[in-house]
């Protein structure tokens, strides 16, 4: 597994946009609504891994209720694999647990699961693998 993109909660993606494209000296290249998780999410490359910035358009979505409990800031690392059915497998084996039992669609193009944070040192583990076009 490598490391895909670090997952951020934000209030406002605007001025998250704002700030992260003067911190990283570029331009977001990608937003997009993403139906399944209530969010819009916008992506900065940044070396070899990608930044996304995810704001909640729903006030019941997981992104609002971690910006109640939390604030603003890191929600998950997300790890690109080759086939998230044998990963799911392998980690749920290994007693690692898994929020949802199938894939389901993600932004950027991609199949996503998630790992509980309490099977992770506190840490949301997002898989994600590459839809095939």
């Amino acid at each position: 597994m490598k490391l895909e993109h670090v997952g951020i909660a934000v209030s406002h993606l605007g001025m998250s946009n704002e700030l992260f494209a003067r911190l990283l000296g570029r331009e977001n290249y990608k937003t997009e609504k993403v139906d399944s998780e209530h969010v819009i999410t916008s992506f900065f490359k940044s070396g070899a891994t990608k930044i996304e910035l995810l704001e909640s358009n729903d006030e019941d979505s997981a992104i609002a209720k971690f910006i109640k409990k939390k604030g603003e800031g890191v929600h998950h690392l997300a790890f690109n694999v080759e086939d998230i059915h044998v990963e799911m497998k392998r980690l749920s084996d290994l007693g690692f647990e898994l929020l949802n039992t199938e894939p389901k669609k993600g932004a950027d193009n991609k199949l996503i699961c998630f790992l509980h944070p309490k099977s992770t040192n506190g840490v949301l583990i997002e898989l994600c693998q590459d839809l095939k076009n």
